[in-house]
């Protein structure tokens, strides 16, 4: 039998242009950059450091996540009250999904079937979004309003932190219920994952209100198992206005597992930490309230978003200096990497 009938119908014309179509598509890698204070988005191309697009028509995006086949962007906007689909050809927005409350950051699965994104309003969920229909499909119950979701790594879980009730909520993406939770010392700001050497998740790293610094919780054992704390600085005047709460508000670990950055907003920089000891290896000082952070697939380079200077700087990750800043819209915060399909 004949398994590939379909190529005998196709004129010569047709066959010759099968690989062109496919050379069509084009994916390059992107930095995400929201501004907290604008109603655009940024385009960074991190091959050269300049922004390549901008997303407008998006008052008050808060998270920000890219597909994994780099079709399209998804975007939380808080006064709407919706997901926003932004095409990555075009950045226009062509869709925006009705939510069952205010949302605050997502994350999506590594299918791309689902995005999760956190309610920031009580008593608190996770709104689930199937990606073929673009629909809220539910609503899952957790403890407390939900600023920041991240799926692990290895998409088995999403992990929410709510600031208002400083509980970890782990849900299931099999079943999506909530299968254990963790309350520690304040609220939950940004997290971080460390893997086992067979993909999963080995530790949550995250960032808690009015604590310099990050605790480390054991995902098997269900508790916090370390705590450290950024070091002051010595020649910078310690930076206490507009802080939200939050003096260390930023996490990213490079894409081979050894190094995770931290920001510190009291002193105007990133830190990084070698894993898996966590053992302090550089201070680099990058501007007024550094917020969040992401590194490129190829890990060269972190991208800190700084708020107190309406840019994103970058940072060598080998080198670990300052290599560039590039000017965004107003007070950047959120901010994600990636392949999109610019083509």
């Amino acid at each position: 039998m004949n398994t590939k009938p379909a190529l005998r119908y196709l004129t010569p014309l047709a066959v010759l242009a099968i690989p062109f179509m496919a050379m069509a598509a084009k994916h390059e890698a992107r930095v995400i950059q929201t501004n907290a204070a604008g109603d655009s988005v940024h385009i960074i191309d991190p091959a050269t450091n300049r922004v390549v697009g901008v997303i407008n028509d998006i008052e008050v995006s808060h998270g920000v996540v890219i597909a994994p086949d780099g079709s399209c962007i998804y975007i939380t906007q808080e006064p709407t009250r919706t997901l926003d689909l932004v095409d990555a050809r075009t950045l226009q927005v062509t869709k925006r999904i009705p939510l069952s409350g205010r949302p605050n950051n997502l994350d999506i699965t590594k299918d791309g079937r689902r995005v999760y994104v956190g309610i920031a309003q009580s008593p608190g969920a996770v709104d689930i979004i199937d990606t073929s229909t673009l629909t809220d499909v539910k609503s899952i119950p957790v403890e407390g309003a939900v600023h920041n979701v991240y799926v692990t790594p290895d998409s088995r879980y999403v992990v929410v932190g709510s600031v208002v009730t400083s509980v970890i909520s782990v849900i299931d993406t099999q079943t999506n219920q909530v299968v254990w939770s963790v309350k520690l010392s304040s609220g939950i700001r940004p997290m971080a994952f460390t893997k086992n050497a067979d993909g999963s998740t080995k530790e949550i790293i995250a960032q808690l209100s009015d604590f310099h610094g990050f605790v480390v919780v054991d995902f098997a054992a269900h508790k916090e198992i370390n705590r450290i704390t950024l070091p002051d600085s010595s020649d910078q005047q310690k930076v206490t206005d507009g802080l939200q709460g939050s003096p260390s508000h930023g996490l990213a670990i490079t894409p081979d597992g050894k190094v995770l950055w931290a920001t510190s907003k009291w002193y105007e920089y990133v830190a990084a930490y070698s894993l898996p000891d966590f053992k302090l290896l550089k201070v680099v000082h990058v501007g007024l309230h550094p917020e969040w952070l992401t590194i490129p697939p190829d890990g060269k380079d972190l991208y800190v978003a700084v708020a107190g200077k309406d840019a994103t700087v970058v940072v060598d990750n080998k080198t670990m200096q300052v290599v560039a800043s590039i000017a965004v819209g107003a007070v950047p915060k959120r901010n994600t990497s990636g392949l999109l399909l610019t083509k």
